[in-house]
């Protein structure tokens, strides 16, 4: 049913919720790295009855093609909409990815899969250095510096391996069987 079927009063109610809802998922999208116009343009098509065009968009949102399509892309990106394929459309359709469980599991994946492979890849660099330090002789205040470096990096090294592990839980789903949806 669409809003075109109720009494302007009627349309006015579901406008101010509706409004009151996007403008807290607008003012919390920095969460996810994304500006509040972006977020403001996800509310519009949480609540849209049918996917939307980048004109679309930016006529009810009053703004450019080009800051829509910079928002459409970032929410892309982290899988928060889908661009779909209507028949007879030209133009490209978007909608909102309805599965908020999924959304928030494809976003920490991707954000922090890349955090976790970069910081590993520095520590065990720096383990490797610190080793070969340590198989030459060094002052024993240098060594034992070295150590207690080598103990803290092999601490936060046992970190990032139980991090990577959360992130293949979240991205097979078994994160759901320990705390179900």
């Amino acid at each position: 049913m669409g809003l075109d079927q109720l009494t302007e009063e009627q349309q006015a109610i579901i406008l101010k919720l509706r409004k009151r809802v996007i403008e807290h998922i607008g003012n919390n999208m920095d969460l996810y790295g994304l500006t509040l116009s972006t977020g403001l343009l996800y509310g519009l098509l949480f609540f849209a009855d049918k996917p939307m065009t980048l004109d679309e968009m930016g006529k009810e949102m009053k703004m450019s093609k080009t800051s829509m399509s910079t928002g459409v892309r970032a929410m892309l990106d982290l899988r928060m909409v889908n661009k779909i394929w209507e028949k007879g459309s030209r133009k490209d359709l978007y909608e909102v990815e309805y599965d908020w469980y999924q959304s928030f599991t494809d976003y920490f994946a991707i954000k922090w899969r890349k955090a976790v492979e970069s910081n590993l890849l520095a520590i065990q660099r720096a383990i490797k250095e610190a080793d070969q330090l340590l198989e030459q002789p060094v002052d024993e205040q240098l060594a034992a510096i070295l150590r207690e470096d080598k103990e803290k990096l092999l601490h936060a090294k046992a970190y990032y391996r139980w991090l990577d592990r959360l992130i293949d839980a979240m991205e097979d789903g078994q994160i759901f069987e320990l705390v179900p949806k």
